[in-house]
């Protein structure tokens, strides 16, 4: 098993961050960068864009180049930039992927291939082929409910075996996946939950952090659930996490768009997402309304100040 690049700064919650768009469905590049300075306020190791959240099956090549470089340009070195790059074609998974790491990109996170619904074979050779046309980081997006295929776990183990992938974000919920990986990847191969309903489980069976939605809410309570979870104290992390049930239970329903809505209430950005998204019905913004309200006044204070 050869090494794998050394990435130790994929550790924590990573917020995948939303792009913005304005009325004329542009992107927002001043919401944008409020958005990013806010999580490198709250001292985040990372931040994803053009991914999940950031509505990336309807940006052009164009459009993830921009933001990319937007984000590099914001982060100064102060956070790093993980750029998502995936396809469900091989050939343009490569070419983002170049053009991810020309705009600046400190790694790569590139999906399991989506709708073709490809065999496993077929799923290690496109990541094979993806992880030698870069010399950056790559990190693996295993998410079955959109991606219709999962990584099976022999494939990962052998994608350690003759490519330098750096670690797996994991969106199956499968929270006993962090110990059974453990001897099936190379040292510092670091593991990441996609999914923030399990996540604090996920972290506690062993694995590194969480590229994570709700953080764009709620940085700070984030921060605090990992930092409890690394110091032991498991208890204050579920009490942390407790807070923010609510909220968790709303934004998966109606994702990204109900993210946007949720942020919008904040001030920090429009709600619109792009289409064939469209913002959450009344009854599910009235969820999302409720769920923020829920949360200490003091919290969203000092949110408007980051």
């Amino acid at each position: 098993m050869i090494p794998t690049i050394a990435a130790p700064w994929l550790t924590g919650y990573i917020p995948g961050v939303p792009t913005p768009f304005d009325e004329t469905d542009r992107i927002d590049i001043n919401a944008f960068a409020r958005l990013c300075e806010r999580q490198i306020a709250a001292g985040v190791s990372a931040i994803v864009v053009c991914e999940t959240a950031g509505e990336a099956a309807t940006l052009s090549a164009a459009e993830q180049e921009f933001i990319i470089r937007a984000a590099v340009d914001v982060a100064r070195g102060r956070t790093r930039v993980i750029a998502g790059a995936g396809s469900n074609s091989t050939e343009r998974a490569v070419h983002l992927t170049r053009r991810a790491e020309a705009a600046g990109a400190d790694a790569i996170l590139s999906v399991v291939p989506y709708y073709n619904k490809p065999m496993q074979r077929g799923i290690h050779a496109h990541f094979q082929a993806v992880s030698l046309s870069t010399r950056l980081p790559v990190l693996l997006h295993d998410i079955p409910a959109r991606s219709v295929r999962g990584l099976a776990d022999e494939t990962l183990a052998r994608l350690c075996q003759s490519s330098r992938v750096a670690g797996l974000v994991d969106g199956t919920g499968d929270i006993p996946r962090p110990a059974r990986l453990s001897a099936l990847v190379p040292p510092g191969f670091r593991l990441l939950s996609g999914d923030d309903a399990t996540a604090l489980a996920y972290i506690a069976a062993g694995g590194d952090g969480c590229i994570s939605t709700i953080a764009n809410v709620t940085p700070d309570v984030c921060r605090a659930i990992f930092s409890s979870l690394r110091q032991g104290r498991l208890s204050s992390a579920r009490h942390l996490a407790r807070r923010l049930l609510a909220l968790e239970a709303c934004l998966p329903q109606q994702d990204p768009a109900a993210l946007k809505y949720a942020l919008s209430l904040l001030g920090l950005m429009h709600a619109t997402p792009r289409l064939p998204l469209v913002e959450p019905d009344e009854t599910a913004k009235a969820e999302i309304a409720r769920a923020l309200s829920g949360l200490a006044e003091d919290e969203w204070a000092a949110s408007a100040q980051a």
